[in-house]
């Protein structure tokens, strides 16, 4: 193609990554605050509310790799299509949903179709822009990603107390319809560059049933039976790893991690960042609706300052990542995080809320640094040939970390108050979670520090 067929291309998939990088964080960031309305209209305890969050997140985690993987070898765009039609249909009928059941079914199949969707739009993203580019433009897609958590609390707030909380999911059925209508009409061409390999079906399987007995056991904890599948989860993740090097093609490309220390560091870094800091938005939620009083919409605007500064500055580290080592920014940012993480610890009934808005810029501002030069270094660590399964991973990393974070805020939960509602007469136990959760999450992201220095220099060789 040429130089201008090559700039329009450009132009029109950082648009529809733009789009679809915006809905997916969207639902998950609007349902936060719908989750009191949503408990109250469908008889769920905090607990059950979690899972609402949750098995998007376990869903998301298990498709992710295979669909990358596949990705790699039948087709970038064939798969990303299909993400959208499952994720469009699966948003209609959690919107018609009439009990908790139906409702966390289609939230699973919605985060199918979100697998499918962030596998292979990174993937194609950092197909067609050179080395010396890349970090601008997955700035500007990490950009959307926060534009689309910083519009879903406020636009979740406004919808669930004007409209209710279905219109949280109608609202993104004629997006996911625009969206199709742009891939087939502006996006020409396909990408796939492992078109001989075959597809690890067995490793698939084997990769999702080991991550639901790790996530779904973890989340389960300090029950005994959440013992039993964590172990039993993280016994067969060596077993898996065993089958998985005698393996031709496998599934997840584990010399990636044997040889590739920037690309092992940089997954590992984004774990633990995404482990501190996703169950934030959940906790503060609760806190400002049970605690403080406060309606969805309020909550929305409040919860609103951290992924704006996000939005903001993640185009501009991005592009400083294209100049500045990764180890350097991001560590930088994984410390900021820290501190603003800690400062929580001092939460209480009464703090004021310029103090809360104020230290979520602080959180903001390092998750910004942290995100667009992690994932820089991610991405340009590898060939060309392993982008989805790489795009893949860093999204896999992603979602365990969220469900990790919400595995420990709902066992801090859980310990507290049990399967109680939050009410006036347990809101010191329910204060007292939030201060150990935070305290956990500073401390892990501290350690996050070390992982992300550790990763080296010269993200692009």
């Amino acid at each position: 193609m040429n130089t201008a067929v090559d700039s329009k291309l450009k132009r029109n998939i950082l648009y529809i990554s733009i789009i679809s990088s915006f809905i997916v964080p969207f639902i998950g960031s609007s349902i936060n605050v719908a989750l009191p309305t949503i408990g109250s209209e469908l008889k769920m305890n905090a607990i059950t509310l979690s899972w609402i969050a949750t098995i998007y997140l376990l869903t998301s985690a298990v498709f992710l790799v295979p669909f990358g993987k596949l990705a790699d070898i039948k087709g970038r765009k064939k798969i990303y299509l299909t993400g959208i039609v499952i994720f469009t249909v699966s948003s209609t009928f959690c919107g018609i949903s009439g009990n908790s059941v139906f409702l966390l079914i289609f939230r699973a199949l919605q985060g199918v179709g979100s697998a499918m969707m962030f596998s292979t739009g990174m993937a194609i993203l950092t197909s067609i822009y050179p080395a010396k580019e890349r970090g601008k433009a997955l700035g500007i897609n990490a950009s959307s990603v926060y534009i689309g958590l910083s519009l879903g609390p406020f636009l979740g707030g406004f919808l669930t107390q004007h409209l209710g909380w279905r219109s949280i999911f109608f609202i993104l059925v004629p997006i996911g319809l625009l969206l199709f209508l742009l891939v087939i009409t502006k996006l020409k061409g396909e990408w796939k560059d492992n078109i001989h390999h075959d597809f690890d079906i067995y490793g698939s399987i084997f990769y999702g049933i080991s991550l639901v007995f790790l996530i779904y056991g973890f989340s389960k904890l300090p029950e005994l039976n959440g013992f039993i599948l964590t172990f039993g989860g993280i016994i067969l993740i060596f077993v898996f790893i065993s089958f998985e090097l005698k393996q031709k093609y496998p599934v997840v490309e584990l010399s990636l991690f044997k040889k590739n220390k920037i690309f092992r560091y940089s997954n590992l870094s984004a774990l633990i960042n995404y482990s501190a800091t996703f169950a934030l938005v959940f906790l503060l939620s609760l806190y400002f609706q049970y605690i403080r009083k406060y309606s969805p919409r309020e909550t929305g605007i409040f919860l609103i300052t951290q992924p704006v500064i996000m939005a903001v500055f993640s185009p501009v580290t991005g592009k400083l990542s294209d100049r500045i080592e990764a180890r350097y920014l991001s560590s930088i940012g994984m410390a900021i995080s820290a501190i603003g993480l800690l400062i929580f610890v001092f939460l209480n009934a009464n703090t004021p809320i310029i103090a809360i808005i104020f230290n979520l810029i602080i959180i903001g501002m390092g998750l910004a640094l942290f995100a667009s030069p992690n994932n820089n270094a991610i991405m340009s660590s590898i060939d060309k040939k392993h982008y989805g399964v790489g795009s893949a991973m860093l999204g896999t990393m992603r979602l365990i970390g969220q469900m990790l974070s919400m595995g420990i805020a709902v066992m801090i939960l859980s310990i507290f108050i049990g399967k109680s509602n939050i009410t006036p007469e347990n809101s010191s136990q329910f204060l007292m979670s939030i201060k150990v959760t935070f305290l956990i999450f500073s401390v892990l992201c501290f350690s996050g520090i070390f992982a992300s220095m550790a990763r080296g220099n010269n993200i692009n060789n």
